[in-house]
């Protein structure tokens, strides 16, 4: 039997409205808050749901009408010394710094996590999930969900970078011996 996952982007923030870091305890905005309480999730996908356990992902399940347990494999890649921050701040405090690391996703932010670290982390889980169940939805945020394209295609790391993971939108990956791209979506559900 197949495994579908449903990768579901956390709803708009602050900081991916001005560019930057998030703080894992920073909430959704008020336009995000209204934007994720509009959708409606596909009865199949509300048996199993997970979520990270971020603010801003524990809001977003809310606002959909989703109970989801908390897992700490879909937390946000952890940026370390630049939790928080916006680009701007970071780039007039450490000019060129960004630049790097955006060049070399094997690289993280000072004191933070890899991209590599973040795709065992989140292939291991779904990995696990794999053959466990039938439809899992997950909330969480963009670096995960370009993390699990990166281990359910083989694609390089510094290729998920190119991939604009928008808020609230969904990446559908199924499993049968070997994981696949079902689709990317913006926000509309007609899974």
């Amino acid at each position: 039997m197949a495994t579908t996952l449903l990768l579901i982007c956390i709803a708009g923030t602050a900081s991916s409205r001005q560019g930057g870091f998030p703080d894992p305890a920073g909430p959704l905005d008020a336009a995000g808050a209204r934007d994720a309480a509009r959708l409606s999730l596909p009865e199949r996908f509300r048996a199993v749901a997970y979520r990270s356990p971020s603010r801003s992902a524990a809001e977003t399940a809310s606002a959909m009408g989703l109970v989801a347990d908390d897992d700490i494999a879909l937390s946000d890649l952890r940026q370390g010394d630049w939790s928080g921050r916006s680009f701007a701040e970071i780039e007039a405090a450490e000019p060129g710094a960004l630049g790097l690391w955006l060049s070399d996703p094997t690289r993280g932010a000072p004191g933070g996590e890899t991209m590599e670290q973040a795709r065992l982390r989140v292939g291991t889980w779904m990995d696990g999930i794999a053959t466990r169940q039938n439809c899992v939805c997950a909330v969480t945020h963009p670096m995960i969900v370009r993390a699990a394209l990166a281990h359910a295609l083989d694609m390089p790391l510094r290729a998920t970078l190119a991939v604009d993971v928008a808020p609230l939108s969904r990446t559908v990956l199924s499993f049968t011996r070997t994981w696949r791209l079902q689709s990317l979506s913006p926000v509309t559900w007609g899974l």
